[in-house]
């Protein structure tokens, strides 16, 4: 076996891995709001959200070919497979530590992240045009939106169902975020397992095994879609304990708000734009717009910051791993 198709088997390797973790770290983003209401059981809703993950991951391509296209040219050979194996080094590194941690990070941004490090550090070609319009601007703006459409949708809520007996309005919307934790697993899907479809297909095409212009391969697809599963299913508590308790104790049509408007994001995000946003922004911001709504202080804005800081380290922070993970692999293999 030639040293060019290793490191490919091997980076194909390495983009499972984090794609694993990509599943245990963002499990909380579909079903925590679900689980803190009491709509699902722990193990029904982890069980629900791998399946949706599953089936999301087979309804397109844009955000692969953004991921694998759009971000970075990396070099063709050897040297190019070192620069995605460093990528995916700090973005595995980065869901780590956040998950050790109990913040919602996003995994989308640590992988554009490891990307660009690692290409900085080879003096590789940074497309800046695309991070700017395909990660940057979609990262401010969809917390924003899903801020505003989780507060609007809440205060619909809150004026249709003003003279319901409040236990049998809570008990039908813990009917209803069945379909919303639904829905929201299924854009996760749609936008994370297609982030590592990109990562597999742009080493295919680094090592020689693909060209540009070609469509992503099944396996691929089935691959990515499998081990994004796999990874919700093993579930992240951690997180979930943040996203379902500590910014808001959230009832049924809290957690339909936001999961409602989340979904919605996600998939115009994808199918619109083929832009990769981070579901987990998304659905923190619409868990914050629908406490919001209630009172401000309902929020725990001090835990809101330590998410919000966390989500402007991500980028740089796995940048740098990738960047140092870059000149050992470059020294080692090269």
């Amino acid at each position: 076996m030639d040293l060019t198709l290793a490191l490919v088997i091997g980076v194909v390797v390495v983009s499972l891995v984090f794609d694993y973790t990509n599943g245990f770290h963002d499990a909380a983003n579909a079903i925590a709001t679900s689980v803190s209401t009491r709509a699902l059981t722990p193990r029904a809703a982890l069980f629900l959200a791998a399946g949706m993950n599953f089936i999301g991951a087979h309804l397109g391509t844009q955000v692969a070919q953004t991921v694998g296209k759009g971000i970075i040219d990396a070099p063709e050979g050897t040297h190019g497979l070192v620069v995605v194996a460093s990528a995916l080094i700090g973005a595995i590194t980065w869901n780590l530590v956040t998950w050790y941690f109990g913040l919602p990070s996003s995994s989308s941004h640590a992988l554009i992240g490891g990307l660009v490090g690692a290409a900085l550090a080879s003096a590789s070609l940074v497309h800046w045009d695309g991070v700017l319009e395909k990660v940057v601007i979609p990262m401010i703006l969809s917390p924003m939106v899903g801020f505003s459409l989780a507060a609007t949708i809440m205060i619909a809520i809150y004026w249709i169902f003003r003279n319901a007996q409040p236990g049998k309005a809570n008990r039908g919307f813990r009917y209803a975020q069945t379909v919303s934790a639904a829905a929201m697993a299924l854009g996760h899907g749609l936008q994370d397992a297609q982030k590592t479809m990109g990562v597999i297909f742009l080493a295919l095409v680094v090592g020689g095994y693909a060209a540009p212009a070609d469509p992503i391969p099944q396996w691929v697809i089935l691959a990515a879609a499998g081990a994004i599963s796999l990874g919700t299913y093993a579930g992240g508590w951690r997180i979930m304990r943040t996203l379902g308790r500590r910014i808001i104790a959230l009832d049924p049509p809290q957690g339909f708000a936001a999961e409602a408007a989340a979904s919605t994001v996600l998939y115009v995000a994808a199918i619109g734009f083929g832009a990769p946003i981070s579901t987990t922004h998304t659905i923190t911001s619409a868990i914050m717009g629908v406490g919001a709504t209630k009172r401000l202080s309902a929020v725990r804005w001090g835990v809101a910051g330590n998410i919000v800081t966390a989500w402007i380290l991500t980028i740089p922070a796995a940048a740098l791993v990738a960047a140092v993970s870059y000149y050992i692999l470059h020294w080692l293999i090269e």
